[in-house]
Order: C-alpha cells, then structure tokens, then sequence
C-alpha cells in the first residue's frame, strides 16, 4: 500500500509539497492519512488533514470529530475542522457542495499545494453504475477523475477489501458512520443492494467497471480532442454562431450543447440534452431570439445568430461625463479617447470593432457614456438620415438581453457610437481621424 501510495505522489511530483487530506475517519480516508504519515517521515511531505463535520447525526458526529483530531495529535498531524450548521439541509448534493467549499478554505487557510482525497476503486464502480442508471453517456462512464485541478486520488486503483486489510494488519480503528447503511441515499443502495447482485453476474465486476472507465476516458479524450477544433470553429465571444452550428451533424450538435451547457457548471443528463436540441432546431431562425429556463437566473437563448448561455443582469444606471481626453472607467470596462497624431489610415477597424477613428472636428468635446435610455437614436454609418436606438439595434440583430448593457458614447440622445456594435455617420472620417477610442475590459 504505501509503495503504491508513493508512486502515486512522485508520479504527480508531490513529495515536498503540503498535502491537504480529506479525513472522515472512516475506513478509507484513516488508511490513506496513515500511509501518508508514514510517507512523511521519509520525504518532505507536510500534512493537513481537514475533517468536515456535516452535523447530521448529532452525538455521533461529535464523537467521530474527536476521534480524527485524537488520530492528529498522536502523530502531530496538522488538524484543520469545521463543524457544520445544524439548519444545513440534509442532502448528498447539499452535502457535497459543503464538503469542497470546506476543502476550498482548508487548501487556501493552510497553504495547500494539493488536495488528496481517500475515493477508492468501488467508488468508481459504485459511481460508474451510478451515473448509468442516470443516463449521463460515455462521460458518465469516465468515473471519477485520478486528477482532477488540485484534487488527487493516491486510492483510486485499490479496492475497499484492500483498505479494510490494511486498517486490520495496522491496529487502525475507524470510525464506523452509522448512516452508510441507509439505503435512501443512492450511492449507498448501489453499495449494497446493486453491486452484490452485479457480482453474482461477474465476480470481477469493480474491476470490469474500472476498465470500462478507462476505455471511457481514451474515447472522450479522442472525442474532446475533436471538439476542441469544432469549437475553435464555431465559437464566438458571445456562444456558439448559430449559422456555423447548422451545418454540422446531430451528434456534434449534441455534444456541443453539451459542452455548452456544462461549462456553466450545469448538470444535464442526456434526456435533457436533447430535450434542448429539440428546442433549438425548432427556433434556430428566430431573428428577435427566444430562451429556455435551464436553471434559476440562467437561460439558453437560441436566435438566427447565436446559441448561449445567458444570465439576468443588473443594467448599470451610471452616467461618466467625458470632457478630457484620458480612460474613464465605467461598470468593468474601460473607455479611452485620445488625441490621433498619426498619418492618415488607410482601412480603419471595422464598424463593430471595439476600437474607432473618428472625426470630431464638428463638436466639441463634451460626452456621456451611459447604457440606453428612452428616446435615443443613430444616423447609422452609410445612412443619410437618423433612426431610433432600438430599431438600429435589432437591424443589427443584437439580442434582446444584451441591449441594456451596451456601452454608448452619447451627446444628448444622439448616440455616436455603440461600442463593438457601429458608430454614427456624424463621426466618420472623411478626410483624416482627430481621436481614437476604445472599450476594453479591467485588468485585474
């Protein structure tokens, strides 16, 4: 076990580095945290192990904290504990999400390189089966992750039979937390019930489920790796360009649904994800746009134009007065105007760019950046005659949402420009550029 364990961490070069632990006390993670301290006193490795308690059961809980932190002291492990809120909702995800956002602050209060966590072989299997019966695709099958960011799983190729020898062979006593027998929670009615009848089936069933879980993972890297070059296509700043996304096939339409809809931490199921394909081939020529709810604050907006993930916005109410040339910094953008000495140019950027050249001989230098009121308009670049703001910008196929939080440089309601969007007739150059300006995100 600690060979293997070692190998694990020189193979991730983490032997001088300080070692965050997830540590239950139960079986697995005692294991895991023994044979790093016996690593530790071979190596530079600096432990921490970080014990969350989640409260539920009362006493129990208590006396399972106690028995971590007495484990610490007797072999001067750093102990880093936080007990949760009795009002917490008692849930795996709940529960979940609680656990990492502890971990968060262990890793960043204790100076963490890594965080290691005890998932062992059965977990695997347990989650693979998991996320079969909930039809999450070949992804699902991947399992869980050896690394995933700062997480690392030394355990992920040992079984649990081997984890309890160890505990035996090493005089370890673990805590024994009473609610892994409650078959209410998923993941423990898989442990009980579903794997020992898989095993009737396959006596090498956790082993079978890793190599699916391998062959898995070689597929998906193959498919990501193709994805990468569809999305180097068919993304923009905004999602995806829905004139591009059409030509492709169903199945890659799918996937990158999928992609989309989980790089905003969503989880979606297969049934979902086509339930939202469905709904997009039905409104991919929407010129005005419609949405779907995905979550609560977050749609999927489908239009002849563009396919994404939106959320509700605050529009920012601000006005910046701009009488000097200089930056000026309005909402997490900054606008900068100055002074254009150079020569004449002979292709300026395009009218949608957030960089113009423009020609102020006819006004004085006295603006307002604001987003959009009632009552503006644009004399559109080309056009002889002015319009109203809102007609200009759904010529210009803007969706909805976006619209409020369009940047303006404005004198009164006559818009002059619309940052990344165009700039008035009034400002064009006709002879040679008297200012340059731009619209560029903070740095942070």
């Amino acid at each position: 076990m600690k060979d293997r364990v070692l190998q694990f961490l020189n193979k991730y070069n983490l032997t001088d580095k300080t070692l965050i632990v997830g540590f239950s006390g139960g079986h697995d993670s005692m294991c895991l945290l023994d044979v790093l301290y016996k690593i530790s006193l071979e190596t530079n490795i600096k432990l921490v192990a970080a014990h969350f308690n989640h409260n539920w059961r009362g006493l129990e809980s208590k006396l399972e904290q106690d028995v971590c932190r007495k484990f610490c002291e007797e072999r001067k492990i750093n102990f880093y504990t936080k007990t949760a809120s009795l009002n917490m909702k008692q849930s795996e995800a709940v529960a979940r999400a609680m656990r990492y956002d502890f971990f968060d602050k262990a890793m960043s209060e204790c100076g963490g390189d890594a965080l290691l966590t005890a998932h062992n072989k059965n977990d695997n299997a347990e989650t693979i089966l998991y996320r079969v019966i909930k039809g999450t695709g070949v992804i699902g099958l991947k399992g869980i992750a050896e690394k995933r960011d700062y997480i690392y799983r030394p355990l992920l190729d040992i079984t649990r039979d081997e984890i309890d020898k160890y505990c035996l062979e090493n005089g370890l006593i673990p805590n024994d937390d009473s609610s892994n027998e409650n078959v209410k929670y998923k993941r423990n009615f898989i442990r009980h019930n579903l794997l020992p009848l898989a095993t009737e089936i396959n006596e090498n069933v956790i082993d079978s489920l890793a190599s699916l879980s391998r062959i898995a993972t070689d597929e998906s890297n193959i498919v990501d790796e193709y994805m990468q070059y569809v999305k180097s296509v068919v993304m923009t700043n905004e999602g995806i360009a829905t004139e591009k996304y059409m030509i492709l096939s169903p199945s890659v339409k799918r996937r990158l649904i999928y992609d989309l809809i989980t790089s905003a931490n969503l989880d979606y199921d297969s049934n979902k994800i086509y339930s939202l394909y469905e709904f997009i081939e039905q409104n991919i020529n929407s010129g005005s746009g419609v949405k779907t709810s995905l979550s609560t604050g977050l749609w999927l907006y489908v239009s002849s134009r563009t396919i994404e993930v939106i959320e509700k916005t605050t529009k920012i109410e601000d006005e910046v007065l701009v009488r000097l040339e200089g930056s000026y910094e309005f909402g997490n953008r900054v606008f900068e105007i100055s002074t254009y000495t150079g020569e004449n140019i002979s292709e300026y950027p395009s009218d949608d760019s957030y960089t113009a050249y423009i020609d102020l001989k006819d006004f004085d230098l006295d603006f307002v950046l604001r987003t959009r009121q009632d009552g503006d308009v644009i004399n559109p670049l080309g056009m002889s005659g002015s319009m109203k703001l809102k007609k200009y910008l759904m010529s210009k196929s803007v969706p909805q949402h976006r619209r409020d939080n369009l940047i303006l440089l404005c004198k009164g309601n006559e818009v002059l420009w619309v940052a990344g969007i165009g700039l008035s007739n009034k400002i064009q150059v006709t002879d040679k550029p008297t200012h340059r300006i731009s619209l560029r995100g903070k740095k942070i």
